[in-house]
């Protein structure tokens, strides 16, 4: 069996976890363009997101968020405050 909890831990920008980590969205902090611009991406409350790729020098980073890897810029991420989703349990 399969099963998906919620880690009992505080919310923390996007950019703060490491690759590898699978994150829900719980608020944006952005205003204006970049507001916008997450908000056209399908970022919005609830939504699951991966962290990829960091690229050589660490800025952007490759993100999978519905289905689609998007590169987001520390400015950005910093913005997108996540809690992280903790996996457990056997698939049968």
């Amino acid at each position: 069996m399969h099963t998906v909890s919620i880690e009992k831990t505080d919310e923390k920008p996007l950019g703060d976890f490491p690759i590898g980590t699978i994150c829900y969205v719980t608020k944006l902090t952005a205003n204006g363009f970049i507001q916008r611009r997450l908000l056209d991406l399908g970022i919005i409350e609830g939504t699951k997101i991966e962290v990829l790729h960091r690229s050589p020098l660490g800025d952007p980073v490759a993100y999978q968020i519905r289905g689609t890897v998007i590169a987001l810029r520390k400015e950005e991420a910093k913005q997108i405050w996540v809690k992280k989703l903790d996996l457990k349990g056997d698939i049968q």
